[in-house]
């Protein structure tokens, strides 16, 4: 068997050239990642010290941190798990090839919205399965609906749903979510809902997959809401079904988490009044770059109801996001993600935005952005005569 092509991941290439320019001593604003610029909290770091200075740690899985998390799913969302259910991860991305490895067998269909994070169709392709994207356009908000998911001929084996969603922030409503859910129920569609921007709302709360679906799987991480991204922490969430296999691949696979990272994580499910303020801080960056696109000339944006990202078309200034954002990035400083890596088909006219910096590098960005962009030139039409 072939090994299969994977893509790139573009938005890295865009921050090697941005790490140069700093280095060469340019001024950068990184809006490329979905990483909180804030660490992780204080409490969480100070029981991290204790732990380094007293505990020699090795291979665990912290029943404690597994009883917390499975608490946090009774409080927000009303769904009752045992704590083995709740398998500990290096992050989400292993989390995701856990669900994926325990639930399917290569050649299997696997949908997934178009936008979508990169990750979800070449860890796909990875395993010897096949993407199946549906494509989401302003029309649907950017996110599956149960018509498109029921008009797959085939039925997937296997659909992966995220929400909010990366790169458009965008919700699903309890509605939406009930309905996919029926459908995938109809059709024998195994669901895996990537929930890692949980906690990140802007309006309505996002609501678990779990509400509707208890045997979904769920793929969630620290690395978001909780601002623990460099610790590597995630978990997953499996039916009883599954419990047994998906822990077989993960003791093979991964070994569990670092030890100091679980330990940190604990303490910071107490730590919500400084989580909250970095929401404020996040609901303070949406608002000013919302405020300021008109003036930039973007004024069809995916709905940002969650996260931390703004997908907005440039399609009226370039048909090559790539180069855009390495032009917009040598030329400003503001380092951006191009569409592409979110959607090979329509990612040429997208770029994303991301507000997880500080106030003030927003804007800066904006001071740097608005004038850059209101001297681009819309693109002439391709049949244009010149």
């Amino acid at each position: 068997m072939p090994v299969p092509p994977i893509d790139p991941f573009h938005a890295l290439s865009i921050s090697a050239l941005a790490h140069e320019l700093a280095a060469r001593g340019r001024s950068i604003i990184h809006m490329e990642f979905g990483q909180p610029s804030t660490g992780a909290p204080s409490t969480a770091i100070e029981r991290a010290q204790h732990v380094l200075a007293t505990d020699p740690m090795g291979y665990w899985e912290s029943q404690p941190l597994k009883e917390r998390i499975a608490l946090h799913y009774d409080e927000t969302y009303g769904v009752s798990l045992r704590p083995e259910q709740i398998i500990l991860t290096c992050g989400a991305s292993p989390a995701l090839v856990l669900a994926l490895m325990t639930s399917f067998v290569p050649g299997a269909h696997v949908a997934m919205a178009r936008p979508g994070y990169v990750a979800y169709r070449n860890v796909v392709r990875s395993l010897h399965m096949k993407p199946v994207e549906i494509p989401c356009g302003e029309k649907e908000r950017f996110q599956f609906t149960p018509h498109a998911i029921a008009a797959l001929e085939p039925a997937p084996d296997g659909l992966i749903l995220a929400s909010p969603a990366n790169p458009t922030g965008t919700i699903l409503s309890p509605d939406e979510i009930r309905r996919i859910v029926d459908v995938c129920r109809a059709h024998g569609i195994c669901i895996i809902s990537d929930e890692i921007y949980h906690g990140l709302s802007f309006g309505e709360r996002a609501h678990s997959i779990l509400e509707y679906d208890p045997d979904a799987l769920v793929v969630n991480s620290f690395s978001k809401y909780f601002s623990m991204a460099p610790w590597r922490l995630g978990w997953l969430v499996v039916p009883p079904a599954k419990v047994e296999a998906a822990r077989a691949r993960m003791g093979n696979l991964f070994l569990p988490p670092a030890a100091l990272s679980q330990h940190a994580a604990l303490a910071a499910f107490d730590c919500r009044d400084e989580l909250e303020g970095h929401m404020e801080t996040y609901r303070r960056n949406r608002d000013l770059l919302l405020r300021a696109l008109p003036e930039m000339g973007l004024r069809h944006i995916a709905p940002p109801d969650g996260a931390f990202y703004i997908y907005a078309d440039i399609r009226h200034l370039t048909d090559d996001s790539m180069a855009f954002c390495k032009r917009l990035l040598l030329d400003t400083g503001v380092t951006t993600a191009p569409g592409i890596d979110f959607d090979p088909i329509d990612g040429k006219y997208f770029i994303r935005f991301s507000f997880a910096v500080a106030t003030d590098q927003i804007e800066e960005a904006i001071r740097r952005m608005v004038p850059w962009f209101r001297h681009q030139k819309d693109r002439l039409p391709v049949n244009a005569v010149t």
